[in-house]
């Protein structure tokens, strides 16, 4: 999969395939709409691209949007390299391109600088100034300058819509195994290991305090959580801890990991963890003897499951 940082820089002189979408999670209802696209493009001789945005439209049109993704952009292209995919072109979103005109649009994007040949869209996809235009009148468009038009029903666009809503909805309340089995993946989240606290340290459960690379990226809800991550090649199991440390009289949100069985030194490293199962919310307990056993418990419980996963 070749990437482009935006449609200009598109230097692919081949016909192609082309879906529009911001593809937040890349989860299965996606997967299924990216696989049709590359069947059809392999069918008629074409090269698959999509076209996604970055920044999300929300953030750039609605100032006080607090949207939170299910991917950052990086996540997303790590998750788009393994559809077969031949082109992902994300273009930057802004307020003059928002005013750009229908017509500007399909002409000097689509036609003009990505040579579509099939467009292959939503039954309710919108586009062009104020999102005047529909798929009827990209169906014209289509007349006009030589592409076909592919519709996305009703029913398969729900399940993508019910997807999305569904994953966010599982993460906020913690439910980790609904949403990775919507996503068809283990949900993840990605940072830099900095300094924090060493209060697990001092209880014989020392963390790595990861300082997420975004700040526009979906948590899952605050509690703790089994979880992986690959470091220097091989796979460690850990718990993770989301929430404030509020037994330690902590304010501030942390995202804390214990990682099984491995004891090397992580600052500045960046890390990705994948959430298997969630174990418990955040509690408050009454000092910190209470909380090592607590974190013991947790301890036994990631172990357990993991034996089950042999």
């Amino acid at each position: 999969m070749k990437e482009y940082s935006s449609a200009s820089k598109y230097d692919n002189e081949r016909p192609c395939a082309i879906t529009i979408g911001t593809f937040d999670g890349v989860h299965i209802g996606h997967k299924a709409i990216l696989k049709r696209l590359v069947q059809a493009a392999e069918k008629d001789n074409l090269d698959s691209v999509l076209l996604t945005f970055f920044p999300h439209p929300r953030m750039v049109l609605q100032k006080d949007s607090n949207i939170k993704l299910i991917n950052t952009l990086s996540e997303k292209k790590e998750l788009l390299e393994k559809t077969g995919l031949d082109h992902l072109v994300i273009h930057p979103f802004t307020r003059q391109f928002s005013r750009l005109t229908a017509v500007e649009y399909v002409r000097d994007i689509l036609v003009n600088k990505l040579k579509a040949k099939k467009v292959i869209i939503g039954y309710d996809h919108r586009f062009g100034r104020n999102r005047t235009a529909d798929i009827n009148d990209l169906k014209e468009f289509g007349n006009t300058y030589g592409f076909e038009v592919e519709e996305i029903s009703a029913q398969e666009l729900d399940e993508v819509t019910v997807s999305s809503t569904k994953v966010r909805k599982a993460l906020e309340a913690g439910d980790i195994s609904t949403a990775n089995e919507y996503l068809g993946y283990q949900f993840m989240i990605s940072g830099t290991v900095v300094q924090g606290k060493a209060i697990g340290r001092t209880m014989e459960y020392p963390t790595a305090n990861l300082n997420l690379t975004e700040d526009y990226k979906l948590i899952p809800k605050n509690g703790v959580y089994v979880v992986k991550a690959t470091i220097n090649n091989k796979q460690v199991f850990g718990i993770t801890s989301i929430g404030t440390n509020p037994t330690v009289g902590g304010r501030k949100k942390t995202i804390e990991t214990h990682f099984l069985d491995y004891n090397q030194d992580l600052y500045n490293q960046d890390l990705q963890i994948e959430f298997i199962t969630h174990i418990r919310d955040e509690e408050t307990f009454d000092g910190m003897e209470t909380l090592k056993k607590a974190i013991k418990q947790d301890e036994l419980f990631a172990r357990n499951l993991l034996k089950t996963r042999e």
